[in-house]
């Protein structure tokens, strides 16, 4: 049964006029006539008395009626369902480093959530290297981490950049004198994650200096909540983002470190497969572009009041 012939039905029987039925439909009266003599051919009955100045429904018409406006709304209502993505009520898989997790994340779940209240959302927060290998499986729909994804049908947007610093616990008694990297060396060093890009940074920054070398012990971590638990307890010194340990800085129990050598930003990219057919990976993309771009943005004043990285 054709759901726009019901729909004719449904508007001829609340505006009783075929004119005024064509109008609303965008049709011709012909073709609401058509329609309407279509269904009573179906329904073997006759939906409308044609005899009087205004159509009126017939008694079999008025029972029609309740059935064709609930298959109607149903209609409505499904396709409703199927294009508005503020009720879409599918699963995403959304892999996350701990370095996003520590800071804008639960901004990023609030925003989405309330952009797709029935939208169920799985989390897998790993190192940067795992979550490759989980989306490259199609084990995961999202990755936000801080390398892009090379692949066919495979995008990659930027979301924003942690600036990088050395810090330490007080508990080590380094001072407020400018270090250079020998410096650095004499202290245990907490790394992220073998391979990761921040550990790839210390191994380039140390590999130059005879006496770093000689000296230096990187401690390579999995769990950047280790590695700020480490180095509170003064285990060593370690180069994370500042807008992650803000607690630890605010209570002083980590101190920034003046040291003559910068440390690269760690720029945070969001990996999604492009499927045009269903977009929302990317709309989830965006979110979380905007989510980090506000953090970083509002970090950026914070980033303002800490002590400068160079002498």
């Amino acid at each position: 049964m054709n759901i726009r012939f019901l729909e004719t039905f449904v508007w001829l029987a609340r505006l009783r006029n075929f004119r005024l039925t064509a109008e609303r439909l965008h049709t011709t009266q012909a073709a609401v006539s058509s329609r309407i003599a279509s269904l009573e051919q179906d329904f073997g009955v006759r939906l409308f008395d044609r005899s009087a100045r205004e159509v009126a429904l017939t008694a079999d018409g008025s029972k029609a009626l309740v059935y064709a406006e609930r298959m109607v709304k149903l209609m409505r209502e499904m396709k409703d369902d199927m294009s508005d993505r503020e009720v879409y009520a599918g699963v995403i898989r959304i892999g996350v480093i701990e370095s996003i997790v520590h800071s804008w994340f639960p901004d990023f779940l609030g925003r989405l959530h309330k952009t797709f209240p029935r939208l169920q959302i799985e989390i897998v927060s790993d190192t940067t290297i795992h979550l490759h290998e989980q989306f490259s499986k199609s084990n995961l729909d999202l990755v936000l981490q801080a390398e892009p994804v090379i692949g066919q049908q495979v995008s990659n947007i930027a979301l924003c950049e942690f600036p990088m610093r050395w810090v330490g616990s007080p508990k080590l008694d380094i001072g407020s004198e400018t270090l250079s990297l020998a410096d650095l060396a004499a202290f245990p060093i907490i790394s992220f994650a073998r391979n990761s890009g921040p550990h790839a940074v210390i191994e380039r920054l140390f590999s130059g200096s005879e006496r770093s070398e000689r000296t230096l012990h990187i401690n390579c971590i999995a769990s950047v909540a280790t590695m700020i638990r480490l180095a509170t307890d003064g285990f060593g010194i370690t180069a994370v983002p500042p807008a992650i340990i803000q607690r630890e800085l605010n209570e002083e129990s980590l101190h920034l470190l003046r040291v003559d050598t910068e440390f690269p930003a760690l720029a945070l990219i969001a990996c999604f497969r492009s499927d045009h057919e269903n977009p929302l990976t990317e709309t989830v993309a965006r979110i979380a572009q905007e989510t980090a771009s506000d953090f970083a943005l509002n970090w950026g004043h914070e980033i303002a009041r800490l002590p400068a990285p160079l002498s």
